[in-house]
C-alpha cells in the first residue's frame, strides 16, 4: 500500500517531551510513508532549540516558528497549510496520546470508508490513565452539546486524536486560535456531510504539575463556538449515496416496478 501521512505537532514549551513524542512517532510502522511537521508557538523554555536540532537530525521532518504565540488552532493551522502527505493526523507534543494508535486512526482512511477519523479515550479497551473528574464531566457535556448542535454521536469531541484526508482539511477554513479549534472543525466536517469515524484510543492524561495547559475558560470559550458554528456555518448539499460506499462497491439498481 502506498501513501503518505502528515503528523502535524503544535509545541509550546515542551522541552521536556518533544524529543521523546518525535522519537516514538519516528518508530510506528506503518502502511505509509510518514512526515512529520512541527510548529513551534513561540516557546520560550528551550523547545525552539530543541525543535532546530531536531529538524537538522531527522530528513522527514519541517520546522516552522510563530512569530508570536497565538494558540494551539493557529499552530495547526500553519501545520495544515504544509502538510503534503495524503492523511493528515494531530498530534499534540506532550506524552498523553500515543502515536501507536495510528493504525486504527488510519484503518477507516486507507480502506475508503472515512473522510474523518477521531480517537476516543472513552470507548473501547484502551488503558487509559485516571485522572479529573470534572474535567470528564466538562468534556462529557461539551460533547453533548456538539452532539446536538452538530447531529453527530461521538464519545469525545475534544480529543486531540483526529485525522483527515489532506484534500478535506486544507479546503476548511478554519480561525480559532486556542482549544476552541476542537468544536469548530468539527461542527464544519459534520456540516460538510463528511464521513466520520471513530476509533478507541490509549490515554495517558498529564496532570497541571506535569505541564497540562487547558483551563476552565478554554471550556467556556468552546461553548461559544459550538452557539457561534452552529448559528452560522450552513449545510453542505447532501451528496449523492454512493460517495458514502468504499471504492469499488456499487449499489445495486432497484428493482423496476
Amino acid at each position: 500500500m502506498t501513501g503518505k501521512l502528515s503528523v502535524v505537532i503544535p509545541v509550546y514549551n515542551e522541552r521536556r517531551t518533544l524529543r521523546a513524542i518525535v522519537a516514538r512517532v519516528q518508530s510506528v510502522t506503518l502502511p505509509v510513508e510518514k512526515e512529520i511537521i512541527c510548529v513551534d508557538d513561540c516557546s520560550t523554555d528551550g523547545t525552539t532549540e530543541i525543535l532546530r536540532e531536531l529538524a537538522d537530525t531527522y530528513p522527514n521532518l519541517r520546522a516552522f516558528f510563530q512569530p508570536a504565540n497565538r494558540g494551539k488552532g493557529a499552530a495547526l493551522r500553519e501545520g495544515f497549510k504544509h502538510a503534503t502527505g495524503d492523511y493528515v493526523i494531530v498530534q499534540d507534543a506532550d506524552l498523553e496520546y500515543d502515536p501507536e494508535d495510528y493504525r486504527q486512526m488510519l484503518t477507516p482512511l486507507l480502506e475508503g470508508k472515512a473522510d474523518v477519523v477521531y480517537g476516543s479515550r472513552f470507548m473501547g479497551g484502551q488503558p487509559h490513565r485516571v485522572l479529573y473528574f470534572w474535567h470528564s464531566m466538562g468534556n462529557w457535556l461539551l460533547t453533548l452539546l456538539s452532539n446536538m448542535v452538530s447531529d453527530l454521536n461521538l464519545t469525545d469531541m475534544e480529543t486531540c486524536y483526529k485525522a483527515f484526508r489532506r484534500e478535506v482539511i486544507q479546503a476548511i477554513p478554519l480561525e480559532q486560535d486556542r482549544f476552541g479549534f476542537e468544536p469548530e472543525i468539527t461542527i464544519k466536517v459534520a456540516r460538510r456531510r463528511l464521513r466520520v469515524y471513530e476509533v478507541g484510543i490509549s490515554y495517558y492524561g498529564r496532570t497541571y504539575e506535569e505541564g497540562k495547559k487547558i483551563g476552565w475558560k478554554d471550556g467556556v470559550k468552546a461553548l461559544w463556538c459550538i452557539a457561534k458554528y452552529g448559528l452560522t456555518v450552513p449545510y453542505a448539499p447532501r451528496p449523492e449515496t454512493e460517495q458514502y460506499l468504499p471504492p469499488g462497491v456499487q449499489m445495486d439498481e432497484p428493482n423496476p416496478r
